[in-house]
């Protein structure tokens, strides 16, 4: 159960980020994928994150504190045609910039529907932060909307897109309404944060 989960700050341009060194969780992924549902479905804090029913809400890197111990990080949503070309410009270069910059990420979260084939957004998004070295995980969402063959069919779909990833370590099915799958997923986050962790102290240790 987390103790103390409460939004930090929104940040327009890489000179606003946080100047500690928290280790950051990021989600990114399509416009309306999900990412805020799943920040108050995940953590159990109901409006923790505000969510919209308009896509493109999203215009900054909004900064969550989790238990004092690590930042959640929620990146505007991508591939939302009325947004117009010049914002939409804005936001993938300030997404970009952060990649570049941020020195504190520990795993980045790639949502992509569930119900839906990824677009080629979602492939330029995967091969960005493959550049950058990032760890990454993918997340599919909204899977509380797909029966049992469904699910089969989303895991053959996405395999023919992402073959090196493997269900259970750095692929996972979520539901917002049951929360079914946050066990397998905290699992694996928690592992990844603690190695961040030990990482720095060895990096830092004296002599």
């Amino acid at each position: 159960m987390h103790k103390e989960l409460l939004f930090k700050k929104s940040v327009y341009a890489i000179s606003e980020l946080p100047t500690d060194t928290l280790p950051e969780v990021v989600l990114c992924g399509r416009s309306n994928v999900g990412k805020s549902s799943f920040i108050n479905s995940f953590y159990g804090k109901k409006n923790l994150a505000k969510v919209s029913s308009d896509p493109g809400k999203t215009r900054s890197l909004n900064f969550y504190e989790i238990d004092k111990s690590y930042y959640v990080v929620d990146l505007p949503g991508f591939g939302y045609a009325k947004i117009g070309l010049v914002e939409r410009k804005r936001w993938g270069k300030l997404i970009e910039d952060y990649f570049r910059a941020a020195k504190s990420i520990a795993l980045i979260f790639h949502f992509i529907d569930s119900r839906h084939e990824p677009m080629q957004s979602d492939i330029d998004l995967y091969n960005m932060i493959s550049f950058y070295h990032l760890p990454y995980f993918i997340i599919l969402s909204k899977a509380d909307k797909l029966n049992q063959s469904q699910i089969a069919s989303a895991k053959k779909m996405v395999s023919k897109y992402f073959p090196d990833f493997n269900f259970g370590t750095n692929l996972f099915f979520y539901s917002i309404l049951s929360g079914k799958w946050k066990r397998e997923i905290e699992k694996q986050l928690y592992c990844q944060l603690d190695q961040v962790k030990f990482n720095s102290k060895v990096a830092n240790k004296p002599g």
